[in-house]
Parts: structure tokens; C-alpha cells; sequence
């Protein structure tokens, strides 16, 4: 039995209610700029290893939360977790993006994907989400996620990263059929992975669309966005008496923020190439807004970083509806000290605009 939540900030954020000051919680807030997470990693052998292993996803999941007042934990995975389960083979080399063993050039090769059972071929994301549930003890909500069927299906295509996303571009402009059969075949899998999260124990679940940014207006409509409105139509966002809220965050789409504000999500997750003032003006009270500080302010010092903060608190301005975030993940760089800095200067100032 799962303990009721006692530090509901972020939920209440994420549905618009009101709340004594800004959660804050931040993307990678997991990762290599935390020096007992580069020990762990060394440990475990490889990075796919810390992700499959639910005991180590756990430990991982659970480090920040140990130095810093953040409002959530975020499951710590990998956003092409469903690409692999699909039998592409998965791997990182040291020091390189992931890469695929196979990848998928041909109509006969998506019609060859089987959708996952998340039961069975992602097992170890639900193990980790219920163990991180039963550790976390209701201090905080943990956030479940996914990637977005069209970044998702730029790795598959690609590779692995990609500059100048030729080949999967090449596939959408002369093959849209085949294009289309592999995102609709994302999206569904997409939908089952994010339903077992929630079933698993994950309170809410964000999208990310890494690449939507990289399509021209017309095209991010029709080859992203409808599958997220597919996604969003899908999800359970009721589980165990509690709503469990949807946030999208499509890096580098602020031309599409209305557009994303009608697929039914809860939340938007912004990057830092447009205020918080202006979305907000342009969304209304839709949906909440969570980021955006350049993560590069992270790498400075204290005092601009409790500047940065007051003006990114400033620019939401009054009322609920507002998760701080960084606009993108912290790099590997950051001093940790930093993130102190961060945390303590959203709790100090933040309550003045509630």
C-alpha cells in the first residue's frame, strides 16, 4: 500500500490549484553532475546496466532527492526504453549518444515491429517504479515518462542522434505512408508503456519531444502533435482514486504552444527561448507551465543564480500554475552547489507570487 502523498505541490501545480509557493523539480536532476551517481555508474559496467536494473534505477532515482529540497522524483530511464524492447538493440559507447544495432529504412521493417508488452519486455521500468514508490514513502510524487513517437522514431530511423535528421526527413517527404505506420505504431506502444507507469505507481507522466522543433509548422502538426493528442486521449489519467496530470514537453515548438495547450495535457513544459510571461498570455489558464531556465545559468555563480530565478518568477508572475524547471537537463558540468543555490532561492522568493 502505496502512503498518501505529504508534499503534493507539483500535483496541485500541474492542475492549477493553488499552492503556498513554485514546486521545483529539474529534468536530469539524476545524473553525471552528481559525483555518488558517477560512482554508481561505474559500478554497474554500463548505463543500460543502471536502467535495466531496478534496485540501481532506485538508487539512482533517489540521489538528488537526498542533497536538495526538490517537490518530485522523475523515474530515471531512458526515453528509448520502447525502441529497444522493439528488438532494435539499444547501447551507448563511452562518451557517445545512443546508438541502434538495427534501425529502420523500409515499410518492411516497421511492419515487422511487434508492440510491447510492457509486462513482460519492460518489466524492469515497472519493478523500478514500484520499488521508488515504496522507498519515497509519499514524500514526494514520482513522475513517469515517456519519449514522443516522432523522437523516438528519429533515433530508429537515424541510428542514433542526428544533425541533420536526413534520413527520417527523406522518409516523411517521399514515404508519408510508411512514416505515419511507424508513429501510429509508436503511439500505441507509447500509450500501453505510459498506462503500466501509472499502474506501476507513477503519479504523473510527461512526453518528451525532443525533436518536434526540427519540422517545419505543418509538418510538426500532422507527424507530432496528432499523435500526442493521440496519446493524451489514451492515457488513464485517473488511478486509485487520484488524477494523475500530463505534461508535454516539446523542446524548440513555441511557434505550436496553443496548439499543444488543445491535445487535453495539463501541462507544458517550455524551453528558454521564450518567457514565461508570454506563454502564459498566449495559453491562458489551459494548461500549467513548467521550466525555463537556460541550464546554462546553472554553470555560473550564486548570485545570478538567484537572479535568474526572481525574473523567471516574475516573468509567471501571480497565481498557481507554474513548475520551476530548467528549459532543458542539467549538464554534467554543474556544480551540485548550485542546485542548492537554485532550490533555496525558488522556495525564498516563490511564495510572494501565491
Amino acid at each position: 500500500m502505496n502512503s498518501p502523498l505529504k508534499n503534493d505541490l507539483y500535483i496541485r501545480a500541474l492542475l492549477r490549484q493553488p499552492t503556498e509557493r513554485t514546486p521545483l523539480w529539474l529534468m536530469r536532476q539524476a545524473g553525471r553532475y552528481l559525483p555518488e551517481y558517477r560512482r554508481l555508474r561505474g559500478e554497474a559496467g554500463s548505463f543500460m546496466n543502471l536502467c535495466t536494473n531496478p534496485e540501481l534505477a532506485c538508487e539512482v532515482t533517489l540521489q538528488p532527492l537526498r542533497r536538495f529540497p526538490l517537490d518530485a522524483a522523475i523515474l530515471f530511464s531512458d526515453i528509448l526504453t520502447i525502441p529497444d524492447a522493439m528488438g532494435l538493440g539499444l547501447y551507448f559507447n563511452e562518451g557517445e549518444g545512443p546508438k541502434f544495432e538495427n534501425v529502420i529504412d523500409s515499410v518492411s521493417d516497421v511492419k515487422q515491429l511487434q508492440r510491447p508488452d510492457p509486462a513482460t519486455s519492460l518489466a524492469y521500468v515497472m519493478d523500478a517504479i514500484a520499488l521508488i514508490r515504496k522507498e519515497l514513502n509519499g514524500d514526494v510524487p514520482l513522475i513517469g515518462f515517456s519519449g514522443s513517437p516522432w523522437t523516438l522514431a528519429t533515433y530508429m530511423v537515424e541510428g542514433g542522434s542526428s544533425k541533420t535528421f536526413s534520413k527520417i526527413k527523406n522518409m516523411l517527404y517521399s514515404d508519408p505512408q510508411t512514416t505515419h505506420l511507424l508513429l501510429d505504431k509508436l503511439a500505441d506502444s507509447v500509450t500501453d508503456y505510459l498506462n503500466a507507469q501509472i499502474e506501476s505507481g507513477a503519479q504523473a507522466v510527461q512526453l518528451f519531444d525532443t525533436w518536434g522543433g526540427v519540422l517545419a509548422p505543418d509538418l510538426f502538426r500532422e507527424f507530432s502533435l496528432h499523435y500526442l493528442e493521440k496519446i493524451v486521449a489514451g492515457l488513464n489519467q485517473s488511478h486509485a482514486g487520484q488524477r494523475i496530470p500530463v505534461v508535454l514537453f516539446c523542446k524548440g515548438c513555441n511557434a505550436h504552444l496553443e496548439a499543444q495547450a488543445e491535445t487535453g495535457c495539463d501541462g507544458l513544459g517550455l524551453d528558454w527561448t521564450i518567457t514565461l510571461s508570454e506563454a502564459r498570455a498566449r495559453v491562458g489558464d489551459r494548461v500549467a507551465l513548467q521550466g525555463n531556465l537556460d541550464p546554462a545559468i546553472m554553470l555560473t555563480n550564486p548570485g545570478v543564480i538567484e537572479s535568474q530565478v526572481k525574473e523567471a518568477l516574475a516573468s509567471f508572475g501571480n497565481g498557481t500554475g507554474h513548475v520551476f524547471n530548467l528549459g532543458h537537463g542539467i549538464t554534467p558540468e554543474v556544480d551540485p552547489l548550485h542546485v542548492s543555490v537554485l532550490a533555496r532561492s525558488v522556495r525564498q522568493f516563490s511564495p510572494h507570487w501565491h
